[in-house]
């Protein structure tokens, strides 16, 4: 429900500032913009689930895979300490707890192309458990808010970007996008657990997070202790070899098993690809409705607007120029993986406002991207709080991302 009225919000929105555009700038090239823009964006939602498509064959396919030989039954028990305190209904020792660890897993490590295959499994299996089809179950709102939080210990991608815009040091950034994204995951976790009366303090969960922070910590010493080159090859190589052992080792425990491993991945490879056909609609959806919006000019004039009332009040705009990035974030990630580059180019790699830019570009994941994907793949229509609690995460982020960018850099 609550994306039905932010779709229309859109469209609505979209073509009263183009009227007005039309009306009293004489802009005659507006509507044929924002035209051009929901045929841009249908076919950029058409492409992506198109690019999916192998993707989810193949790791679905794995996954089945992983499923009979026995292997997510046992990553359901390694994550059920944590999981069965974050997700409380979902009975001990579900797939689903195992297929959520993955997923949690491989985003942590940056492995997108693993990650998202593997929670439209979980979402899948969450499914099973839930008894009204149509809405939002409690462990599907707590593994989306995760999921749009975007924790990630390595941004190598960003790192990537900064090396060829032409930073001086590529990783300066490295910190404090892993302090930003972990504010944002924390206050999500914290958001839903609130809302389903989940109490945060119990001890295991102390326990998780205390040796998450105790992670992120040495990896922040051993990280900053490297050249940028070094940390790319590691980092890269690392996942790399974790993610052909994790096919290896679903394969050997397939033949432990003496199941047919063919077949199996044949069977999940077929449900890999009605997922991906599954989705389009939802994708198209969204993008458009996103595409408008930027098309008719109405997210420069809430950026414009944004800028004029804290130079009222007399505070430091330094932040403005990557307020975009931070507005498009939740709405589309190659558009503010596109604003983030136009910072880098407009205002230098190493600026302020560079910085800042990618900083937020790895705070937090895409959420109506995220929403769209994960619950379209199993026909969720009422999404619940999952966008409020997913929003209040990308804030927090956002908030994290300047404050961040004013301590190492400002």
């Amino acid at each position: 429900m609550v994306l039905n009225y932010i779709w229309i919000a859109f469209f609505l929105i979209a073509f009263v500032v183009a009227a007005c555009k039309l009306l009293f700038l004489g802009d005659t090239e507006v509507f044929t913009q924002i035209i051009n823009a929901s045929f841009d964006s249908a076919k950029n939602g058409f492409e992506i689930s198109l690019g999916l498509t192998g993707v989810l064959t193949l790791w679905l396919g794995i996954m089945k895979i992983g499923e009979r030989g026995g292997v997510i039954e046992s990553f359901a028990r390694l994550g059920s300490p944590v999981f069965s305190k974050l997700f409380p209904d979902i009975p001990k020792g579900h797939p689903a707890t195992g297929s959520i660890f993955m997923n949690l897993s491989a985003n942590l490590l940056g492995l997108d192309n693993a990650a998202t295959p593997m929670g439209l499994k979980a979402m899948q299996q969450l499914q099973e458990l839930n008894p009204e089809k149509e809405t939002a179950s409690n462990p599907m709102i707590m593994f989306l808010c995760i999921n749009a939080s975007g924790l990630t210990l390595i941004p190598i991608t960003i790192m990537m970007y900064r090396v060829q815009m032409g930073a001086a040091n590529p990783s300066d950034v490295f910190l404090p996008i892993m302090l930003t994204t972990f504010s944002s995951t924390i206050i999500a976790i914290i958001a839903v657990c609130i809302k389903q009366k989940i109490n945060i303090l119990q001890r295991n969960l102390l326990l998780f997070f205390g040796g998450l922070i105790a992670l992120i910590g040495g990896l922040v010493c051993l990280f900053i202790s490297m050249p940028q080159e070094t940390v790319s090859l590691y980092s890269t190589l690392f996942a790399n070899a974790l993610l052909f052992t994790i096919i290896c080792g679903f394969i050997i425990a397939g033949i432990r098993k003496k199941i047919n491993v063919y077949d199996s991945f044949i069977e999940g490879a077929k449900d890999g690809f009605k997922t991906a056909i599954t989705i389009i609609p939802y994708l198209v959806a969204i993008l458009v409705g996103i595409g408008v919006f930027r098309a008719s000019g109405a997210m420069d004039y809430i950026i414009g607007g944004v800028e004029h009332g804290v130079a009222a009040l007399g505070m430091n705009t330094d932040f403005v120029g990557a307020l975009p990035t931070m507005i498009m974030k939740p709405l589309s990630g190659s558009g503010a993986r596109g604003l983030m580059l136009d910072a880098m180019a407009t205002y230098g790699a190493d600026s302020f406002v560079g910085r800042l830019a990618s900083i937020v570009q790895g705070s937090t994941d895409t959420t109506f991207y995220v929403v769209a994907l994960y619950f379209g793949s199993v026909g969720i229509r009422n999404t619940r709080y999952t966008i409020s609690c997913s929003l209040l995460a990308d804030l927090a982020g956002a908030i994290a991302a300047v404050t961040m960018a004013y301590l190492f850099f400002g």
